[in-house]
């Protein structure tokens, strides 16, 4: 199969972007998706968070859209806001060629004012949650008879979450001569009734997670006995020390609980469920993905659509009862030709989900003894990174580059010791070495940021 960019039917400007943005090869999820998707098929594709699949469907978007019809021409529906704003991100990145391509996100979690401002002068493409897009078309203000393409991506989480109805309301107010792009991870029979009822015969893609990457992955399984979950968890995070790690756990109240002890065992953990409110979310994931916080407790669900490429290890506190979210699981670590580690806890009574995991991967699973640790009196246990929450987002114009300013400024700190920083509506968070957080805190406290003054504070 030729995997050249060059050898679709895309425009030249699109085609000098990809190669200007490193884009030298498909992957097998473009490959496979893309002659269909820009022969205007309908596609139902099986494929993993990180294959490649949003610019699957964003090379076919971009394609086939009329930038002098200023109308919503292509509608993606994503399960989790940060999800859509990867999405978004991703398109803009490769819509920066075509000239006047304006891009919308409408996500719940923030005010629907600035939203119903932005949709009166139009958009071509809108990426979405399935909640704040209804209320935006039951309220008139996104109008969509010009629509050639949706996108349901990550369609198995959206049902996941509830978002059934709204979907179908959704789809009920699109033409009906469209063309559907349905993207999913799983296959449960929810998805095939789905898929039967908004595709119309539609191309077949599944890709399967690469056997590069489960060569990455150093798997290992332990069996331990009731109560002792807690404590085979510590042994192993003394053990590997992980910078970033995420523990699966297969309830919202499992991951406060095991957080909240975690945490009072000297951990830099925190919980993400779906129980959070957007703006708490926003901090734990900020948190996590510059460093200052060395452990994620998260459902399957709340966990989808992170993107963190570099996690040095997976925990599973408790195996799934489906062997493919497993697979799932383990597969967010080992990216970028990087090397992971997947362990995971069960008992006896679960042995039956270890055999069906061997049997759906057809691999041979290793299992061990876990050190049962109690005392944790003297580890260092602290994070690299320290976060400081600054009162001001993009709601003020603020921008990482204005954050980065005011902490090297006159009397603040080495630009090799700014981290990672996340700039939301009306917060904005950066990362800082933790022996010079003290002043970089007082650098933005005493200081200005894009000329004003904002609270600031530091996170524990």
């Amino acid at each position: 199969m030729n995997t050249d960019f060059s050898s679709l039917p895309l425009p030249p400007e699109l085609l000098t972007n990809l190669d200007t943005l490193g884009y030298t090869a498909m992957t097998p999820i473009q490959a496979q998706a893309l002659p269909p998707v820009l022969a205007g098929r309908d596609l139902l594709a099986q494929a993993q968070t990180g294959s490649g699949k949003t610019a699957a469907f964003g090379i076919g978007l971009l394609a086939r859209l009329n930038p002098r019809l200023f109308g919503a021409q292509g509608l993606v529906l994503c399960p989790t806001r940060e999800l859509a704003d990867q999405v978004t991100q991703e398109l803009r990145r490769l819509a920066r060629a075509t000239p006047n391509i304006k891009l919308v996100t409408l996500v719940g979690g923030t005010p629907i004012g600035p939203q119903l401002a932005t949709l009166e002068h139009g958009a071509h493409i809108v990426v979405g949650t399935p909640g704040r897009v209804l209320q935006h078309i039951e309220r008139g203000s996104l109008p969509l008879q010009h629509l050639v393409t949706l996108v349901l991506d990550e369609a198995d989480r959206m049902l996941d979450m509830g978002f059934s109805d709204e979907i179908d309301a959704i789809i009920a107010a699109l033409p009906s001569a469209r063309q559907t792009l349905l993207f999913s991870a799983t296959y449960p029979e929810a998805i095939e009734a789905m898929s039967a009822h908004v595709l119309r015969d539609p191309a077949t893609v599944r890709v399967e997670s690469g056997p590069g990457q489960a060569l990455r992955i150093t798997q290992r399984f332990y069996e331990v006995n009731k109560g002792q979950r807690t404590r085979a968890l510590v042994g192993l995070l003394v053990e590997y020390r992980p910078q970033s790690c995420i523990v699966f756990c297969n309830t919202k109240q499992q991951t406060t609980e095991l957080a909240d002890e975690l945490a009072a065992l000297g951990f830099y953990a925190r919980a993400l469920n779906g129980d959070l409110e957007q703006r708490d979310r926003d901090r734990v994931l900020a948190q996590f993905a510059n460093g200052s916080t060395a452990i994620l407790v998260a459902t399957d669900v709340a966990a989808r659509g992170i993107d963190i490429k570099e996690l040095d290890l997976v925990v599973n506190y408790e195996l799934p009862h489906d062997p493919e979210i497993h697979v799932h699981r383990v597969g967010r670590t080992g990216r970028a030709g990087e090397k992971g580690v997947a362990l995971s806890l069960f008992l006896a009574s679960e042995a039956p989900r270890v055999v069906a995991i061997e049997s759906y991967t057809g691999e041979k699973l290793e299992c061990g003894t876990v050190k049962l640790v109690d005392d944790l009196a003297g580890m260092s246990l602290k994070p690299l990174m320290v976060t400081l929450q600054i009162d001001a987002g993009r709601k003020d114009k603020v921008r990482p580059g204005d954050i980065v300013g005011a902490l090297t400024g006159a009397g603040g700190i080495p630009a090799r010791q700014v981290g990672r920083i996340a700039v939301f509506d009306q917060h904005a968070y950066v990362a800082v070495e933790r022996p010079v957080a003290r002043q970089a805190l007082q650098a933005l406290s005493e200081g200005k940021v894009k000329g004003r003054r904002f609270k600031a504070r530091r996170l524990h």
